[in-house]
């Protein structure tokens, strides 16, 4: 694909997103339409590859399998990766969808993954960090359930990597602000607010935190307070965006969260992201998708945009046009 303007057309149904989705796959290691890579295996297949190379400086060959039986595995010019995250590294790639809104209108799991992929990139702990946390969690999980008398054990390592997370987030929302601001006010024109909550109470050290919910982390044998529960909250006039903002409002708000985010980016680690559009103009009006078109195109970013037109007038002229039919794809 060209580093800068890609445009991909077809009909409906003929595979213009799976595409994409293979494209965030290499970048992500996951779907960015499903909880379940799983789901992205053909019928009667046992498995799915996606290979592509990055270009630059310095070239990357970048592999991704999903398994039914193996989950996800990463190659990396030809190395397995440790980590799915060092895909992340090597190519950062964003989307913008028609299932956008939900990045509002849904529950702190999606918040948390939108931040957790720019804080990776701009809080150089954050990443092993994170790992680190992950797996002292799955083992003070698994003690709750089998042997409650073991759970202490996990507690100081839990905490002082929970802290570390927590500040790296909180380091990243603060340097968003003005981003966010500046795009959301240009896409929408509102004035919404965004608050971290870093998953217990702000005035508390999580390792307190912790103490103070062992009887109810026994009970119910899970985790209770912790960054795993942080969330990244959109109000409007002191209520919930989800609450008061229709869902094309809802997706300007989330585009606005996801551009800001991009030229943060930008700013801060003078990366090239890649960012996936996929029919961009649903759900906008004629104002609205004029401002963001222009927002968009602010960028410097490779862009690689679905239509079912051959042409599409939306963002000038291509630089590489590709067209899908029945899954195929060809350059034209």
């Amino acid at each position: 694909m060209h580093a800068g303007h890609n445009l991909i057309w077809g009909g409906n149904g003929s595979g213009k997103t799976s595409l994409l989705e293979s494209i965030f796959l290499l970048g992500r290691g996951r779907s960015f339409r499903t909880r379940s890579s799983e789901r992205l295996i053909r019928y009667g297949r046992d498995r799915l590859v996606v290979f592509g190379r990055t270009e630059g400086e310095v070239s990357q060959a970048l592999g991704v399998q999903v398994s039914k039986t193996d989950g996800t595995m990463a190659r990396i010019s030809g190395t397995t990766a440790a980590s799915l995250t060092e895909l992340t590294q090597i190519f950062p790639v964003q989307v913008i969808d028609p299932g956008v809104h939900k990045l509002v209108e849904e529950g702190g799991h999606r918040r948390r993954r939108w931040m957790d992929w720019a804080v990776f990139h701009v809080e150089h702990q954050f990443g092993e960090a994170w790992v680190r946390y992950t797996r002292a969690l799955k083992q003070r999980n698994a003690a709750l359930r089998t042997q409650a008398a073991e759970v202490g054990v996990w507690d100081a390592e839990l905490a002082r990597l929970g802290e570390l997370i927590a500040e790296s987030r909180r380091a990243f929302i603060e340097r968003l602000l003005p981003y966010w601001r500046e795009s959301v006010v240009a896409l929408s024109g509102l004035e919404p607010e965004l608050h971290y909550f870093k998953g217990w109470a702000h005035d508390v050290p999580l390792a307190q935190a912790l103490g103070a919910s062992k009887a109810r982390d026994e009970a119910r044998r899970v985790t209770h307070p912790g960054p795993h529960r942080a969330d990244v909250i959109v109000r409007l006039n002191g209520r919930p965006a989800r609450e008061v903002l229709s869902r094309g409002q809802q997706k300007l708000v989330a585009v606005a969260m996801t551009l800001a985010q991009l030229n943060l980016l930008q700013e801060v680690t003078q990366t090239t992201p890649t960012l996936l559009l996929d029919d961009p103009a649903a759900e906008l009006d004629e104002s609205h998708l004029r401002r963001f078109i222009e927002e968009v195109m602010r960028l410097r970013c490779q862009l690689v945009l679905t239509s079912l037109q051959p042409e599409s007038p939306l963002f000038g002229t291509p630089d590489r046009v590709f067209h899908v039919e029945q899954g195929r794809v060809q350059s034209v």
